[in-house]
């Protein structure tokens, strides 16, 4: 089985702000952009999964239409992580302190009062191993770069503290609209909980 993992097109909001969790609109013009990209370049009649936000939601339903996979599977579990206080806040304006609290401690610490990268790992954890379920040869999934991050994570990590290790520790180097395919057919199944 193949997991292409789909960044959502780039967002209405301005740069340098945290949005997290937040429901915020996609430029319609890029997303068209990143559709006449991706049609072409996957598989056809492919199960598509995506977060219910708007930036994922906007992309899935025409992708789904064109490329003939059915319906969009929404799942919250793939939604970005949730920033608390932080959603919506420009980063330089969020008090440095809290910056450098949630750097000593990436995995546990709860940004904002909003989910932990080891909350969010243990969701993510849960809906990959329900997508290894699937007898498919292909998923599609539209999700967010904080989400295939730990997607990825979870190839080589037997448990959720170990995917949430291992994302915190990888740089982000996602784009907009980006398709990163995991091959899990090499791979043993997770262990279920």
């Amino acid at each position: 089985m193949r997991l292409h993992l789909i960044r959502h097109s780039q967002t209405l909001v301005p740069p340098g702000m945290c949005y997290g969790s937040s429901d915020v609109a996609v430029s319609s013009s890029e997303r068209d952009a990143v559709l006449q990209v991706l049609i072409p370049n996957l598989p056809h009649g492919a199960p598509l999964f995506s977060s219910p936000l708007q930036r994922c939601a906007s992309l899935a339903e025409p992708l789904a239409q064109a490329l003939h996979g059915g319906p969009v599977h929404y799942d919250a579990r793939l939604a970005e992580m949730h920033f608390g206080d932080w959603e919506m806040c420009a980063w330089d304006q969020i008090a440095q302190a809290a910056i450098d609290a949630w750097a000593a401690q990436p995995v546990d610490y709860r940004p904002g009062g909003g989910e932990s990268v080891l909350q969010m790992a243990q969701r993510i954890r849960a809906c990959y191993q329900d997508l290894r379920l699937l007898a498919v040869p292909d998923l599609i999934v539209i999700c967010h770069a904080g989400s295939i991050r730990l997607l990825q994570a979870a190839l080589h990590a037997s448990s959720a503290n170990g995917m949430a290790h291992l994302a915190a520790a990888t740089p982000h180097a996602i784009a907009y609209g980006s398709v990163s395919v995991l091959d899990l057919t090499d791979t043993a199944a997770p262990p279920q909980t």
